[in-house]
């Protein structure tokens, strides 16, 4: 059902602005978790201004794990606030909101570490060499004024493809779902296969005859694992992390703590390398 309180770009503008805090609350637990519901709260107030108990499950629910880059954000929360406002199933707005996580943090790692920032510190440190006192103030100007444009502009894409799409998607919006969810899940599925390192140091020698010669050869574990399925101990701690946090309900730091002591004890025991 649609919501009769209708968000304006006021509030999305809003919404924009309060990206700048997404940092403020960064914790080992949520990430930025805390920092994103603060960005769509104005907005989930007005929406379910008639019905707490929905505002309090939507709030809740958004209160999780989530990491992406700071200036791409408010093309994610534009987006999901409009799909919160026509009534979108939450499932829904989950998937799209998860699956532009991945994507939208290599692009606004590209702009703004790798482009804006070596830029404009090329460019006020040769103004500083220079004598210029204004220098290190004009850097922290530039940053913080191209930024929020960037954040402002991404701010009003998302909120006029989230209105238009959803107008002509309305009856597929379900099928977008599980198309980003699918994609969400392959990317994280590609970055625990790259970045979980665990290798297993276990190795054993055997004796191979050839030609009438003896000869010994190292066979290692970890090869022969990595012959029949590569990568296959990354994936299973990744399933082990994943099975503590959804069914179990551990914290990020009985995790760390977990890892920090399988990882040292497998070690010292010649398990792992």
């Amino acid at each position: 059902m649609e919501s009769k309180n209708m968000l304006t770009k006021r509030d999305y503008i809003i919404a924009t602005i309060r990206a700048h805090l997404l940092q403020s609350a960064f914790n080992y637990t949520e990430y930025q978790g805390v920092g994103y519901l603060n960005i769509i709260l104005p907005g989930l107030k007005k929406i379910y201004k008639n019905d707490q108990e929905k505002l309090k499950e939507v709030a809740i629910a958004n209160l999780e794990f989530y990491n992406t880059n700071p200036q791409t954000i408010p093309f994610i929360t534009s987006l999901q606030l409009a799909m919160y406002q026509d009534g979108q199933s939450a499932a829904n707005v989950r998937s799209i909101k998860m699956a532009l996580m991945g994507p939208l943090s290599g692009i606004g790692d590209s702009i703004s570490q790798f482009g804006l920032a070596p830029l404009f510190s090329t460019i006020f440190a040769g103004l500083a060499l220079s004598g210029l006192g204004f220098a290190p103030l004009g850097y922290l100007f530039a940053m913080i004024s191209v930024t929020l444009m960037i954040k402002l502009f991404l701010g009003f894409l998302g909120y006029k493809l989230g209105t238009e799409a959803i107008k002509s998607l309305s009856n597929k919006i379900g099928e977008v779902s599980e198309a980003a969810n699918i994609v969400g899940v392959t990317v994280i599925s590609a970055l625990a296969a790259k970045f979980v390192k665990a290798k297993l140091a276990i190795q054993y020698v055997t004796e191979m005859t050839i030609n009438g010669q003896t000869t010994q050869k190292i066979v290692s574990f970890q090869e022969v694992l990595d012959q029949i399925l590569p990568s296959l101990l990354p994936i299973a701690i990744t399933g082990l992390v994943l099975y503590l946090l959804k069914k179990k309900k551990w914290n990020t730091y009985r995790l760390l703590i977990l890892l920090f002591t399988l990882g040292i004890v497998l070690s010292a025991l010649g398990i792992l390398k």
